[in-house]
Parts: C-alpha cells; sequence; structure tokens
C-alpha cells in the first residue's frame, strides 16, 4: 500500500464520517427544534472543519490519487463529488482499494 493511498483513505474515512454526522444532525434539526439548538455549536464546528480544513485536504489526496496512478478524470470527478454526497466517500474509497490492489494480484 502506497503513501497517496494511505492519505487518500484516511481523509476518505475523516471527510466522511464528517459529512454522515453533519447529515445526521440535519435529521435531528427537523425532528426537533429543541434538540437541534443545544447542539448548535456541535453543527458549527463539524460543518467548519469539514468544509474548511478536511475536504480541501481530501481534495488535495484525491488529485494526488490520480495524479500518481494515472486515473481517469470522471473518476476525480466522482472523488471530489463524495465531499458532498453522504456515503459516496466509503463507496470511492473501496472502489478504488478493489481497482489498485486486485490488479496487482
Amino acid at each position: 500500500m502506497d503513501a497517496s493511498y494511505r492519505r487518500y483513505r484516511v481523509m476518505s474515512y475523516v471527510t466522511g464520517t464528517t459529512l454522515l454526522m453533519l447529515c445526521a444532525t440535519f435529521v435531528l434539526h427537523k425532528v426537533s427544534a429543541s434538540t437541534w439548538e443545544s447542539i448548535s455549536w456541535f453543527v458549527k464546528t463539524i460543518g467548519i472543519g469539514h468544509g474548511v480544513v478536511l475536504y480541501p485536504l481530501y481534495m488535495i489526496a484525491s488529485f494526488q490519487m490520480v495524479l500518481k496512478h494515472k486515473l481517469s478524470m470522471l473518476l476525480l470527478v466522482g472523488m471530489l463529488l463524495a465531499g458532498f454526497v453522504p456515503g459516496l466517500a466509503f463507496y470511492l474509497e473501496h472502489r478504488m482499494r478493489v481497482r489498485l490492489f486486485s490488479e496487482r494480484g
């Protein structure tokens, strides 16, 4: 397992997890306004962390993966969308592992 894939994998899990946490808090917001008020600081912290710090690092790791392994630009677009679509980061990370390491057999 090379370093660029490890960086991508870590950032994929961290970014995907924070995005799922944001979606879960959005559901809580729709269910109960009082719950939303008590966790609003958490949502702001996770939201800023995801959007300002984690997603840009995930983008850099994705670019490195595409450049190092000579992957298609369509796959890069899918990787970048994974920072916006909940759960997609986990799926793409799995597909990347299968694609990169099953070919070497």
